[in-house]
């Protein structure tokens, strides 16, 4: 998944006639991996993330190391000798929805609104490129658990184990409540062969189009943390190092971007502004709006060397 930090507050419906939880607005501490960069002690700090979300004590979603990109390209010039990546992808999704109670806080339309977002965003409709990758929902399902639905996080192998469907190459698409400093969350293409229930994405649900999360709320979250289950990184892995993000066009980044900076350069000495409007940074919604050519190229690789399999 990935991790953005930033300020939020609360405003709008998720859809007509939802009723988000009733909190007050207060100074957060951050530590997730979700929405923004992880700042201890950031002021209502949130993150859009790929694991690195921890409390003390109690577990929290796997994160990749550091060294894994460097991996994972090597591993990927094996996978591919002899293997052409396809040209055009399309990714069975499926949703579940899980809720607190019996008046659900997520309709079939907002659903279909998060599918359309990624259909938009994948295709460039926003800014970037097409990357070729479109999804299409195969099914909606509504689970009534509390717990689940208060802490995904906590109950992830319980959750995913009862309702993940299919195979490597099918999207489950989990819509709950995560906490106070975090988005969602993802697993990567590479995790697959080690724990296949536990692959998928999940999502906070007042991060949907129209949600009740201001600068977070126009489904970009759902966009980010796909990246991250089609295999890619956040633009500021490795920071300035190489191989940062093991794409040649994203240009270094030493940290997260937070809220909606204009001409953002933390790599000073290397080519290029931060890439801080790409879909796996961490801005606020409004700031985001593209994939490169490059990234759009490392999906396709990443599906033919790890997804591209027959669903059971």
């Amino acid at each position: 998944m990935a991790r953005r930090a930033t300020a939020v507050s609360l405003a709008c419906l998720l859809a007509a006639g939802f009723i988000p939880p009733l909190r007050p607005a207060a100074a957060l501490a951050a530590g997730c991996d979700v929405a923004a960069p992880h700042r201890a002690h950031a002021p209502a700090a949130r993150t859009r993330g790929h694991g690195h979300w921890r409390v003390p004590g109690r577990p929290g979603p796997r994160s990749p190391r550091p060294q894994d990109v460097a991996m994972v390209m090597a591993e990927l010039g094996k996978r591919l000798s002899g293997v052409t990546p396809p040209s055009e992808i399309t990714v069975p999704t499926r949703v579940h929805v899980i809720s607190p109670g019996p008046e659900r806080r997520v309709s079939d339309q907002a659903v279909q609104a998060q599918i359309d977002t990624l259909n938009s965003a994948y295709g460039g409709r926003f800014g970037g490129v097409d990357t070729g990758v479109r999804f299409r929902l195969d099914g909606i399902t509504v689970k009534e658990q509390a717990a689940w639905f208060s802490d995904p996080v906590g109950h992830e192998r319980a959750m995913k184990s009862a309702m993940h469907v299919g195979g490597a190459g099918t999207l489950n698409l989990y819509i709950a409540q995560l906490s106070e400093l975090m988005l969602g969350f993802a697993s990567y293409p590479y995790w697959y062969a080690g724990a296949p229930a536990l692959d998928g994405v999940v999502i906070d649900w007042r991060s949907l189009p129209g949600g009740a999360m201001s600068d977070y709320n126009r489904g970009f979250t759902g966009v980010h943390e796909i990246g991250h289950w089609l295999g890619l990184f956040h633009t500021f892995e490795n920071g300035c190092k190489a191989p940062g993000d093991g794409i040649d066009d994203t240009s270094p980044e030493a940290r997260p971007t937070e809220a909606c900076p204009q001409g953002k350069d933390t790599c000073p000495g290397q080519p290029g502004q931060d890439p801080a409007h790409n879909y796996m940074d961490y801005a606020h919604d409004r700031c985001m709006w593209e994939f490169t050519v490059g990234q759009a190229d490392r999906m396709h690789e990443m599906w033919a060397a790890y997804r591209d399999t027959p669903a059971v």
